[in-house]
This record gives structure tokens, C-alpha cells and sequence, in this order.
């Protein structure tokens, strides 16, 4: 029985090869017949076209136009109605730059700027509930925005200190 399957697979992967090789060489006798005829068939000479040429009309330079020099955006100022949780006094004007749902990682943060010379304060923002860190506050818009820019200066490599913005204090 064993004798009879490997005489039987031998006979199979004979007959495997055998068909292979006479369908690799009608592929191989269709590529020359198409290689002979690409031979044997004359090529044709292309035409000329004849080109005219095109003449562009002259190069105007557009009138000058004089621009005037950027406008500074307006600094955007937020309104909120917040009452002071600890420091001394809160002016219209404050320089914000923290806010936060905890008030433990407000007074962490105004801790680190009292450490680095800064008279900061918490304040408390009821329909946000949010607490606000104000590292400055003043009476006027100008010194606010003076001080903004000063603090965001100093701490050019703290991310979270150059989205400091103003807050105008409602009564």
C-alpha cells in the first residue's frame, strides 16, 4: 500500500512539471512572435507641426500699493463678577495667570509667586466656580496690560504663565 501512494505522488509532481513547462513555453513563443513583429514592422517618420509663435502682450507691474503699519490687536479683557478670597485689595484691573476648579492648587500657585516677589492673590469666580491666581492688580487698563506683558517676559519658559490675561473686575 505504501509502495502504491509514493509511486502515485511521483507520478503527480511528474505530471505537475510536464504541464508547467508547456505552458511557460507557449508564453515564451507568444513574446518572441510579438518581438518579431515589432521588428519587422517599419516605423513611421513623425510629421512636422509647424509652431507660430505666440506673442505675449507686455509685462505691466501692478499700480504700488502703500500699506500702512500693523495696528496692535486690542488686548481682549474678560468681565467677571468675583469676590476676593485672600490678599489685601482687588482693583478694576487684574493680571490673572492661573485658574482653577481646586482651591488648594490656587494657593499653591499663589504661594510659588509670593516665593518669587509677587503680591498674589486668590479671587472667586461663583458661576464658574473657578478660583482665579491675579499676580497684579490695578486701577487702570494700560498699567494692566504693562504688567501682563512684564510678567509673560519673565517667565518666557513656563507655558501655562503665557496665557496670562486681564480681568475686569463687576461689582
Amino acid at each position: 500500500m505504501k509502495k502504491l501512494m509514493i509511486l502515485s505522488i511521483g507520478v503527480y509532481i511528474v505530471l505537475a512539471f510536464t504541464s508547467c513547462k508547456s505552458s511557460q513555453s507557449a508564453y515564451k513563443k507568444a513574446y518572441e512572435k510579438a518581438k518579431e513583429q515589432e521588428l519587422t514592422s517599419t516605423p513611421q517618420q513623425a510629421t512636422p507641426v509647424e509652431t507660430t509663435p505666440v506673442v505675449a502682450p507686455p509685462m505691466v507691474s501692478p499700480p504700488m500699493v502703500i500699506e500702512r503699519p500693523p495696528v496692535a490687536p486690542e488686548v481682549g479683557v474678560r468681565q467677571e463678577k468675583v469676590t476676593l478670597i485672600s490678599g489685601d485689595d482687588l482693583k478694576d484691573y487684574s493680571v490673572v495667570c492661573g485658574s482653577f476648579e481646586l482651591k488648594a492648587n490656587a494657593e499653591a500657585l499663589r504661594d510659588y509667586l509670593v516665593g518669587q516677589g509677587y503680591n498674589a492673590i486668590i479671587a472667586f469666580n461663583a458661576e464658574s466656580a473657578m478660583y482665579r491666581v491675579v499676580v497684579g492688580t490695578y486701577s487702570d487698563r494700560l498699567s494692566a496690560v504693562a504688567a501682563r506683558d512684564t510678567f509673560k517676559r519673565k517667565y518666557t519658559y513656563r507655558k501655562d504663565f503665557q496665557e496670562a490675561w486681564l480681568l475686569y473686575r463687576l461689582y
